[in-house]
């Protein structure tokens, strides 16, 4: 990639980054009204195009997989794996849903609970049952199935076809040399400003997260200045980890954290109600396969409209800003897979351990809830930050979960970030696989920073809704990827094929 596309990128994005932050600092209710606008046009005019796109993504995913493409390995043809399974399923993990489990785990089928579509009584035994099936739904395979698009398509233009690891590289078989101009430049902009504000969402989420456990255990007030202090930290944690390189920090902890998780989890089977547990999981399980083409598709546009466009098409276009960050670590990590290999272990692991959590955490706060009328409900819609901390509280040992937990947090906090900054890095500089030290620090510090401003100001949900704006655009070029990358594979077996003929009459 040329020196000057580099420049042009870095400059261009940071640039952009650094205003958006300004006016969220400085004139937060502005922006505020701003974005309320635009995002409330985008979803209720364009909302079903992130349905019908989430949908179509997964199908195009089972395809790759199960086609005769799915033998294509995403690198050289005796190429082995670079991570073993277990460590490439933890940074998967860790990097595409992390904090977010641990925040929503509770929280989210709580929400539902209280507050279903108008057509759902609240607080009732059907909410609870819709409230478990919309929480599989929205972070079960579509999500995945978004990852997959943008990391399988940097993935085999890099490693198969030898191009720098960039969005923009993705296009080469509709562009051709154009994406070296400014159509490649505008790719590859977006991709950053996406996953700037994208990062700083969740790292701001985790830190009001890490603020709640901590104040529900040790003798301090939860509050902005102890909020500033954990992100200050964390900064220095992940900024330090970042230096150490993709195969010993992330992966290292990474490995760590799905370890520690996987213990949290199995305590809180054995000394929860586990047989509700299993129910939950089983029963839920069966209500999200078989309805699970419905979900896909309903809009609700006769009763529960307002309820799908807040969640459902709000999600699934918070995952598509999310992509370009995600797919490009993915895609990082996933080198020596084949496309079947591939599509199946992002499918099915980290997907079926979302539906354990979900069924462990919200099968435990429903049988309190329900049987002992212990309001976790009412907590969560206080203060989602604090569903969680709630629920240990009715179990043993509950002090020691929470600092489990916050650690839990507080990791989960630094590989994100810690992959964030590489990815950035690694997109603002020609797509290095070790970007420079230079700009994974200016990327680190300038998320971290945004998080802490945009928390003392308000206007998180602003810059939110800014990244689920940039979604919309983002949507048509993951369509657009679809279509390169079966050009792509296409062109190749095509051409293995006119090999293999040419050496038959050769003999």
């Amino acid at each position: 990639m040329p020196k000057i596309k580099q420049n042009i990128v870095f400059l261009a994005s940071f640039s952009i980054v650094l205003v958006l932050i300004a006016v969220g600092a400085f004139l937060p209710e502005k922006l505020d009204a701003w974005s309320a606008r635009l995002h409330a046009a985008i979803i209720r005019d364009f909302g079903w195009t992130y349905l019908l796109s989430a949908f179509l993504f997964l199908v195009f995913s089972l395809y790759m997989a199960f086609s005769k493409f799915g033998r294509i390995k995403l690198g050289n043809d005796h190429e082995k794996p670079r991570f073993s399974y277990f460590a490439w399923f933890s940074m998967l993990f860790a990097a595409g849903m992390g904090i977010g489990l641990i925040f929503w785990g509770v929280a989210e089928p709580m929400s539902h609970y209280l507050n279903p579509p108008a057509y759902i009584e609240k607080s009732s035994p059907e909410a609870a049952r819709f409230a478990m099936r919309y929480s599989f739904f929205h972070w079960g395979v579509h999500p995945w199935a978004i990852y997959i698009v943008m990391s399988l398509s940097i993935a085999y233009f890099s490693f198969r076809r030898g191009m720098p690891p960039l969005i923009s590289s993705c296009f080469f078989p509709l562009l051709g040399e154009r994406i070296h101009g400014p159509i490649g430049y505008f790719i590859d902009i977006l991709a950053v400003f996406a996953t700037v504000f994208g990062i700083v969402t969740s790292l701001g989420l985790g830190a009001l997260q890490i603020n709640s456990g901590l104040a529900s255990i040790l003798p301090f007030e939860a509050g902005f200045t102890s909020t500033l202090v954990i992100i200050a930290v964390v900064t220095v944690l992940f900024m330090i980890s970042s230096m150490t390189g993709l195969d010993r920090g992330i992966k290292l902890l990474s490995t760590a954290n799905v370890m520690l998780a996987i213990t949290i989890l199995l305590f809180m089977f054995l000394v929860g109600p586990s047989t509700t547990i299993m129910n939950v999981l089983l029963n839920t399980f069966a209500d999200y396969t078989a309805s699970l083409f419905t979900m896909s598709l309903s809009t609700n546009p006769f009763r529960g409209l307002e309820w799908t466009q807040n969640w459902t098409l709000f999600y699934w276009a918070w995952w598509i800003s999310w992509s370009p960050f995600v797919g490009l670590f993915v895609a990082s990590i996933s080198r020596g897979r084949t496309i079947r290999e591939f599509v199946t272990g992002c499918l099915l692991v980290p997907t079926l351990l979302t539906f354990v959590w979900f069924s462990v955490f919200g099968g435990s706060a429903f049988h309190l809830e329900l049987q002992q009328g212990a309001h976790i409900a009412a907590t969560v819609a206080e203060d989602v930050s604090t569903g969680l901390f709630k629920l240990y509280s009715f179990y043993p040992l509950s002090s020691v979960l929470t600092l489990l937990t916050v650690l839990l947090l507080v990791v989960f906090f630094v590989t994100s970030a810690d992959s964030a900054t590489f990815v950035l890095g690694m997109m603002t500089s020609g797509g290095q696989q070790d970007p420079p030290a230079a700009k994974k620090i200016i990327w680190g510090l300038t998320v971290s920073v945004t998080a802490a401003i945009l928390l003392f100001t308000g206007g998180l949900e602003g810059l939110q809704r800014m990244a689920i704006a940039a979604a919309l655009p983002f949507t048509g070029i993951m369509l657009l990827l679809c279509l390169c990358l079966l050009r792509g594979v296409r062109y190749e077996l095509r051409h293995e094929q006119d090999n293999d003929a040419r050496r038959d009459i050769g003999e």
